[in-house]
């Protein structure tokens, strides 16, 4: 069975050490509504806006049921079959790529629930380790306790109906998820084939826009969209080779989330780093006043 730290001794070897920075001049102004920067290595906050507020959190649900399904020793050589039950969940979502009746690997469900957000997947990996879709509703709350997310809820396994966290729990629970190997290898994957056991070949793409860029050295993340929530985003980076968690929640365009984490990325980068006392930085109520540039 897996064991899942919150930033702890894995989560450092896989984040790297980072040394406290110190910053002269005020944060940037962020649209997205709320945000946080955490300290990779101990959960120290960088950088907040709203970062408590509860606050729907779209397919960011999806790093929950990986974790689930990994914890439960997910095979990740079988096969599982598409069903009804999995088209029903995903209904109301983005266009699927897994087809009613098409088996996959289960691995290969990771990737296409990851990396592409395909809303088909995870109910199909919850009946891989033998949950119903309740119950594996039931298995992301016990994770989220487990973890210290005292403000995460779940009702849905897509995200795409009900979830709720705040951005400082779900960077969080990404730092918990990118202790997994496999999970940082997948959410780390710009593109991937997918093949079904019937052999059709499906090409998926990651959503995770500035992993594509490259401007930053991203360790993995994953996106999120619903009306309600508006366009989420929670990453690990090297900024400068010291890791950190950010997430963005409620912006409100698909491109403004990615805007928001190039802003504090530059920030972060060009106020350089030392060793010592490192004071929090929140958005002021002016700035929040002030439209971006």
């Amino acid at each position: 069975m897996m064991r899942f730290l919150v930033c702890g001794a894995v989560c450092g070897a896989a984040l790297g050490v980072f040394a406290r920075p110190t910053f002269a001049e005020a944060a940037p102004t962020l649209r997205s509504k709320a945000a946080v920067v955490l300290d990779a290595r101990d959960r120290s906050e960088i950088f907040a806006k709203d970062a408590d507020e509860i606050r729907p959190i779209a397919s960011t649900t999806k790093i929950f049921v990986a974790m689930v399904v990994r914890k439960r020793d997910l095979d990740l050589d079988a096969w599982t079959k598409i069903t009804q039950a999995d088209v029903a969940e995903a209904r109301g979502g983005a266009r699927t790529r897994l087809d009613r009746g098409e088996a996959f690997r289960n691995r290969d469900l990771l990737r296409a629930m990851l990396i592409s957000s395909d809303n088909r997947a995870p109910t199909a990996l919850g009946r891989a380790v033998g949950l119903d879709p309740d119950e594996l509703v039931v298995a992301m709350n016990k994770l989220a306790k487990e973890l210290g997310l005292a403000h995460t809820r779940f009702t849905s396994p897509s995200g795409l109906r009900g979830n709720t966290s705040t951005a400082r729990e779900l960077a969080t629970a990404l730092a918990a998820a990118l202790d997994d190997e496999l999970l940082r290898e997948i959410m780390r994957t710009e593109e991937v084939t997918v093949r079904s056991k019937d052999g059709a070949r499906i090409e998926y793409r990651t959503t995770n826009a500035p992993l594509v860029e490259g401007r930053y050295d991203v360790i993995g993340g994953k996106t999120g969209y619903t009306e309600a929530a508006g366009y989420c985003f929670v990453t690990a980076a090297r900024i400068d080779r010291h890791p950190v968690v950010m997430a963005f929640l409620g912006a409100g365009g698909k491109e403004t989330r990615f805007a928001d984490f190039n802003r504090l990325a530059s920030w972060l980068e060009t106020r350089g780093v030392t060793t010592g006392a490192r004071p929090k930085q929140r958005e002021s109520d002016e700035h929040r006043r002030v439209a971006n540039p």
